[in-house]
């Protein structure tokens, strides 16, 4: 696991010293995703350099350093991540002639470019993964990412310069100073909680899509292709008329599981995984310990608040399988220590708060391992989030209510200002979050899909707060509708936004930053195709998601251990802004200063944070988004 930057001056009217400099500044902002080397490449005639950050994790000898050049001397690459099934990969081409130096995957995977061509290349690769590689006779530079979008690449490619990196630190290195915030970027973050879709909180810099690359010329112009289409593949799968009995799905589940875990557990440097003791993370351990000829070494975390302490049910589980287990409880003065460094370890405003629990979980294991495995991908795989039961329980309810008076009560409900149900709910007592956020919800839901982007919304009417009604086309508009069953859905939205954008970024930046790789096996993409093979019924059965994960793990772990009331992997935000966070939340919610700064209207913020202290309302989510942003502004602007 690494950290890429690059920089093309297209018109090659950069000297090579200068090309180096940029570069390096580039890097050194990414130090602590590769602390174990740096380096880079520049090839001035064609006004490219390109720069590494190494963590190392497979061949730790020099002929697995970065920038690498191929054996014929046309291609060169920068790669962070971990391609799985390199070694299969190196005997067909070791069969075909090709001789290598080292045993990294890297250098499979740029021999592989050489022999095969990247678009050949890429939907043979088995992996998490994003990387450059430069074509020196073509003067071309391709860009790719996984198909899952498990490793970030930025990108922006305006006038006569392309720049990429991990991260828009990196970015932001090349000229020094902050670009402009996009305005649509922000609507969407308000309402989802982190950025979504191509756009990024800056204008003129793109997130590259999940398998997806793009091939940019000499001439500037960009060719953004897909390699995998899941949302494709997840219709098609999910159109198909399905006939599989109970013990063939288990079986076949826990084979393509066993797999693609004993495939992520390759590494020359000690491995772990994260354990939470539920279902997704308890599989994984047992199917790591099933095929370890030693304990594994697991981690988790523990709370002193009723309701988010899981660190018993995991200790439970680990003394199960066997493992070398440890704990950590954490109090608010942990939450304290790490909140300063968000803005920096999340680069763009970032409000899912187990972004806190996730790093310290990380800076945990980092001290014993680096590389562990993670759990995460099962509730979007097999339709294990609550919020699904609980949005097709009332979209049944609200479906049988006529259209026109379904669209007549959201054009009341939607001219109300905001202020209207605030003062209804300090009026009557009765919090927002239920009855009157209930109503918010009836006048959203014109649709099922609108209604379930409603349910997951933190701020359902950004522009209140922005004055400006654009919000990014995201991937979670684009997944709407065409699925039969109403938790595919929802499950496929997320698979294209939730999971990229809010999941997959806050353990990839949470756990590099301390330098910790974080493999994630059920995201493996051939788990994601078996599972979207699936029927419903097999994935979500008397109203409970996870049905046939669950059956692979009680095979391994007793029920007993495992069955309870799903709670997440989460802070207790809410009691902790009427206490320890108090201080911290006023000052980034001064009216006045947020007034002055002249991006929020500070009055619905102020309304709920009243709300909020008063005990009325539940305002976790929507505050904690502010917060984030305010947080993440003063840092960067």
């Amino acid at each position: 696991m690494c950290g890429i930057a690059g920089y093309w001056d297209l018109k090659a009217a950069t000297g090579a010293e200068a090309l180096s400099r940029t570069v390096v500044r580039m890097t050194d902002g990414l130090v602590h995703r590769g602390p174990d080397a740096g380096d880079c490449w520049v090839d001035a005639g064609t006004g490219i350099a390109l720069g590494h950050r190494r963590l190392s994790i497979i061949d730790l000898s020099p002929t697995g350093r970065q920038p690498m050049i191929s054996h014929d001397g046309r291609l060169a690459i920068v790669f962070n991540g971990e391609i799985y099934n390199f070694e299969d990969l190196r005997d067909e081409l070791a069969a075909a002639g090709c001789v290598f130096r080292g045993h990294s995957d890297t250098e499979v995977l740029l021999e592989a470019c050489a022999a095969w061509g990247v678009e050949r290349t890429l939907p043979r690769l088995n992996g998490l993964f994003a990387f450059a590689l430069w074509d020196i006779k073509d003067q071309t530079l391709v860009l790719a990412r996984d198909h899952l979008g498990i490793k970030p690449l930025y990108w922006s490619g305006t006038g006569n310069t392309v720049s990429f990196a991990s991260e828009l630190k990196a970015l932001r290195a090349v000229t020094g100073t902050a670009p402009a915030i996009d305005l649509a970027s922000l609507g969407t973050y308000l309402r989802l909680g982190y950025v979504s879709g191509e756009g990024t909180i800056y204008k003129g810099i793109q997130r590259l899509q999940p398998g997806h690359f793009v091939r940019v010329g000499r001439d500037g112009r960009q060719d953004i292709r897909c390699f995998w289409d899941f949302d494709r593949l997840s219709r098609e799968l999910a159109g198909r008329d399905r006939v599989l009995s109970d013990t063939m799905a288990i079986d076949g589940l826990e084979a393509i599981l066993k797999d693609a875990i004993r495939r992520q557990m390759v590494a020359d440097v000690p491995l772990g995984a994260f354990l939470s003791g539920g279902y997704d993370s308890s599989t994984v351990v047992a199917l790591m310990q099933a095929q370890s000829s030693r304990p594994v070494r697991t981690f988790t975390l523990g709370f002193d608040v009723p309701g988010f302490d899981e660190a018993i049910h995991a200790k439970a589980v680990a003394k199960h399988l066997g493992t070398e287990h440890t704990e950590l409880y954490v109090r608010p003065d942990d939450a304290l220590r790490v909140i300063p460094s968000l803005p920096d370890m999340f680069d763009e405003p970032f409000a899912d708060s187990s972004q806190i629990p996730t790093f310290l979980v990380s800076e945990l294991t980092r001290r014993s391992v680096t590389v562990a495995l993670s759990g995460d991908g099962g509730d979007e795989l097999f339709c294990g989030y609550t919020r699904y039961a609980e949005a097709m329980a009332r979209w049944g309810r609200i479906d049988k209510i006529p259209g026109p008076l379904r669209a007549a009560g959201a054009a009341l409900l939607q001219a109300l200002p905001g202020a209207a149900f605030d003062w209804a709910s300090a009026a009557s007592r009765v919090p927002t979050s239920r009855s009157l956020e209930k109503a918010r919800l009836l006048g959203c839901a014109l649709s099922r899909s609108s209604f379930y982007e409603a349910m997951i919304s933190h701020w359902p009417a950004p522009s209140r707060l922005t004055g400006c009604g654009a919000e990014n086309v995201t991937s979670l508009n684009r997944a709407a509708g065409g699925f039969a069953d109403y938790g595919e859905e929802m499950q496929h939205a997320d698979t294209l936004s939730y999971l990229p954008d809010d999941i997959l970024t806050k353990v990839d930046r949470a756990s590099m930053a301390v330098s910790l790789e974080a493999r994630v096996p059920l995201l493996d993409f051939r788990v994601v195709e078996y599972a979207w093979a699936l029927p419903p019924h097999l994935k979500r059965r008397n109203g409970v998601g996870k049905w046939v994960l669950k059956q692979v793990a009680h095979r391994h772990v007793p029920q007993s251990l495992l069955e309870r009331p799903k709670s997440g992997f989460s802070i207790p935000v809410g009691p902790w802004l009427r206490g320890p966070l108090r201080d911290w939340a006023e000052d980034l919610l001064n009216p006045d200063r947020m007034r002055s700064e002249g991006l929020l209207d500070p009055g619905p913020v102020q309304a709920v944070w009243k709300a909020h202290l008063d005990g009325r309302r539940d305002g976790s989510f929507p505050l904690w988004t502010i917060l984030m942003f305010q947080a993440w502004r003063r840092r960067w602007l």
